[in-house]
């Protein structure tokens, strides 16, 4: 037991290494075009599904403490898929802003 914070000490400085060793690939590796792009059309994606799931939840269960079946389902799909679209358009803007740097 006298011997556990070496030990983690130890381990502590390998991982460190490793992470700085890690960052100096990454730097070295250029993103491709198609990575690039998968990845911006999967975050917007999810960006618009999610917006949508979580509004239709909070409208489902709204709708059963309420008992309006299904109007606030469907106003709040409406609520959480305008919440999407303004999250991809401040993802779009940010992109935008990185790429002109």
């Amino acid at each position: 037991m006298k011997n556990a914070p070496d030990d983690i000490k130890r381990i502590d400085e390998r991982i460190s290494k490793l992470k700085k060793k890690e960052a100096a690939v990454r730097k070295e590796k250029e993103e491709s075009e198609f990575a690039y792009a998968s990845k911006v059309g999967f975050r917007i994606g999810t960006e618009l599904l999610s917006g949508v799931l979580v509004g239709a939840a909070i409208g489902y269960l709204l709708d059963v403490l309420a008992g309006t079946k299904p109007w606030l389902l469907i106003l709040f799909m409406f609520f959480g898929g305008a919440a999407g679209v303004l999250n991809v358009y401040r993802f779009a803007k940010s992109e935008e802003t990185k790429r002109k740097e």
